[in-house]
């Protein structure tokens, strides 16, 4: 395993047909840290994701974990939350769990009962996942993505439907996994979220690195007293408000 990066991404480039998502997009996401990818819905943050993973073609270099591009076996040193679940809806919770396991070739069933319990879901283990409302299916997304203790994790927009104490459970988690030397790469458009979990943060508009560092760096550079002001005048958003605001 590499010891100074679990996440490098090097003139990253996403194309759908005549539109580029991401464009020469390059980070590196350190062992031990929450890095967060900010940006305005359509900025290209969910399609690096995909790239990460390997659901979407992509040009340039993506090294995980120092294991290499995307690939099966390097998938099982990952955890995935999206902001739309990815479960298979027709089974049960308790199914989806050991179907991923077995999968995986590893189940560690003293640790499946702990996030259960966690994330309170004992009572809807064989329920069909279907059935359930959104904030549990997410939930479910989550004790899937941590099942294994991978060592990278991928947080698109994780905290969607979730009750305020889950919420807490999963920061609290998240918090453990960076103690114990895990890495975390989290993008949301919430900025109090980004303000409280993340160590460094990069800004993409239009699939551009805009500026990168940690949150002081951001919001010194942009002469702003939050992470909310120095990200809209990042993506030149502040004079457009305005204008906006002077219209009405």
């Amino acid at each position: 395993m590499n010891d100074g990066y679990a996440l490098k991404v090097e003139r990253l480039t996403v194309r759908y047909g005549d539109k580029v998502a991401v464009k020469g997009l390059s980070f590196m996401v350190n062992n031990g840290e929450v890095y967060c990818l900010l940006g305005p819905n359509g900025a290209g943050k969910t399609s690096t994701i995909k790239a990460i993973l390997g659901l979407v073609k992509y040009e340039g270099l993506i090294d995980i974990l120092g294991l290499g591009q995307p690939s099966p076996s390097v998938m099982n040193n990952i955890g995935v939350v999206m902001e739309t679940p990815v479960v298979l809806e027709a089974l049960t919770p308790r199914e989806f769990l050991e179907f991923l396991g077995s999968v995986r070739g590893i189940f560690n069933a003293r640790r499946a009962e702990a996030l259960i319990d966690a994330f309170e879901l004992r009572e809807y283990l064989d329920t069909p996942i279907a059935a359930l409302s959104a904030g549990n299916r997410q939930k479910v997304a989550i004790v899937a993505a941590l099942l294994h203790e991978p060592r990278l994790l991928l947080l698109d927009e994780p905290f969607n439907f979730l009750d305020v104490k889950s919420v807490r459970v999963f920061k609290e988690i998240m918090q453990r996994h960076i103690e114990s030397g895990g890495s975390i790469l989290f993008s949301t458009h919430i900025m109090e979220v980004a303000e409280r979990v993340c160590n460094r943060i990069g800004i993409l508009n239009e699939g551009d690195l805009i500026t990168e560092g940690t949150l002081s760096e951001i919001k010194e550079r942009a002469k702003a007293g939050t992470l909310e002001d120095a990200f809209l005048k990042a993506i030149h958003a502040d004079e457009e408000i305005k204008a906006i605001l002077e219209g009405l």
